[in-house]
């Protein structure tokens, strides 16, 4: 066997030092969001936070993970990157906002081929932004360089969230009854639900050029596919304490009917009335350049509803007031109705 030539791991591709100088890079980046409860600084082999027991009787944790999915090639076609990172806050945090939790923390996994410290201190930076909005620390993550992984100028996203909730003030749907009302917030667009549908409709079939201005949306088709996914840890504060709030859900993929049945009690089923909110463009343009049948739309996408709140009939006007104080987009949007079984014979 020929002799190599001398090799080190930077020839292979991974280049430690840049590394090291990428965390410098992020570090302040992350202690911008810094609770009081974090103890450690990012670069340490694990992430500390002292939980403040004294502020809870029962504490229960609460994790989530994901990602931002296929999105993410909107983002290299583009060569944007400052919203992503919101985007992988947001798709974890309003998970685990549905049970009532405080987000207390967050770590992040950013993978690449061949790290380029411009691009990935653009991802952590939005990272940080949805961190801020959503009341967590950024704790903590690893960035991996692995060389013939990805292709050139790609990476992947995940994230992780801890949060925190009183096991008496648990929201499961168990209190949900009929005639509740459902509560529907506008969301931004797509979120990060359907982009594989998306970009087979407007790349691979219509050959739509991403920078295009599009009348419909005041913006090019980049930026609005690129519309970070909201966050709703703001609009559940503006509630908590003033309303009952019997169940939420967070409409990622499967879309309203998908999610919203799974807080719903047997016998039980959610009737919306789709009409009752304004139609964003870009789901009108999807159908129409698609020819989605409207089952599918409705199946894939939140159709303009990013996150859904169940209340009691009696506190409907309430909580829409209340929200729209705090700056959100509330419609009703439905009713909890009885699911009645035809009898045998009938």
């Amino acid at each position: 066997m020929k002799k190599a030539s001398r090799l080190t791991y930077k020839k292979a591709g991974v280049d430690i030092e840049k590394g090291d100088r990428f965390i410098d890079i992020i570090r302040p980046l992350a202690k911008r969001t810094f609770r009081s409860e974090v103890l450690t600084s990012v670069g340490s082999f694990s992430a500390l936070f002292k939980l403040n027991l004294k502020k809870y009787r029962n504490p229960v944790l609460v994790s989530g993970t994901d990602g931002v999915g296929t999105k993410l090639k909107i983002a290299f076609m583009a060569n944007r990157h400052d919203t992503v990172g919101i985007d992988l806050v947001a798709m974890c945090v309003n998970d685990i906002l549905t049970c009532g939790a405080e987000p207390l923390f967050f770590l992040d996994y950013f993978a690449t081929g061949k790290l380029s410290t411009g691009t990935a201190a653009r991802v952590i930076s939005g990272i940080a932004d949805g961190c801020e909005e959503a009341g967590c620390a950024l704790i903590g993550g690893e960035t991996a360089e692995m060389p013939g992984f990805y292709r050139k100028g790609e990476y992947d996203l995940s994230g992780f969230v801890v949060g925190i909730v009183e096991k008496d003030r648990i929201i499961d749907g168990s209190k949900i009854r009929e005639g509740d009302a459902i509560i529907g917030l506008s969301s931004n667009g797509l979120h990060s639900n359907g982009f594989s549908l998306v970009r087979k409709i407007f790349f691979d079939i219509h050959k739509m050029n991403s920078k295009k201005y599009m009348s419909e949306f005041g913006s090019s088709l980049e930026e609005e596919l690129l519309r970070p996914t909201r966050i709703y840890t703001q609009a559940f504060n503006a509630l908590k304490g003033k309303i009952v709030i019997k169940g939420m859900a967070h409409i990622t993929g499967g879309g309203i009917p998908g999610n919203v049945k799974r807080i719903i009690p047997k016998g039980l089923k959610a009737s919306i009335n789709y009409p009752s909110w304004p139609s964003q463009p870009i789901f009108e343009l999807i159908q129409k350049s698609g020819n989605v049948p409207h089952n599918d739309m409705k199946k894939t996408f939140n159709m303009g509803i990013g996150y859904i709140v169940i209340v009691d009939q009696r506190d409907e006007q309430k909580a829409l007031l209340t929200l729209q104080k705090n700056g959100f987009d509330p419609y009703a949007i439905g009713a909890v109705k009885r699911i009645h079984r035809r009898q045998r014979g009938t």
